[in-house]
């Protein structure tokens, strides 16, 4: 699984799209939808890292067990995706996290 697979893009693609929303005034339908979509589009991007990282792990076992048809390289290979993919999750969180402060410390 690529790390394309992640969608990190999309997801702050999104973001952008709904940031520029919310200075303009929407009906409660359409933020109900687009919070919905933004949910299942990082519900599903965690999904993806998640399941990366499962990867990695049972190729890292079934490596340390002998088992035939796993070499060291597809183990790396699948370690440094699983790594990637959890980095760019973290970056995704972290903007997540700055812009919910930059909202509760605006003036009311």
């Amino acid at each position: 699984m690529a790390i394309d697979s992640i969608n990190a893009d999309t997801i702050l693609a999104r973001m952008r799209a709904l940031a520029s929303q919310a200075g303009g005034v929407e009906t409660p339908v359409n933020r109900a939808s687009n919070a919905t979509d933004f949910v299942s589009a990082l519900r599903g991007a965690l999904d993806q890292v998640n399941t990366v990282q499962q990867t990695a792990g049972d190729l890292s076992t079934r490596f340390e067990r002998g088992e035939p048809g796993v070499d060291i390289a597809q183990v790396m290979v699948a370690i440094q995706k699983a790594n990637v993919s959890f980095q760019a999750a973290t970056q995704v969180r972290n903007r997540l996290v700055s812009a919910y402060q930059d909202i509760m410390n605006m003036p009311i």
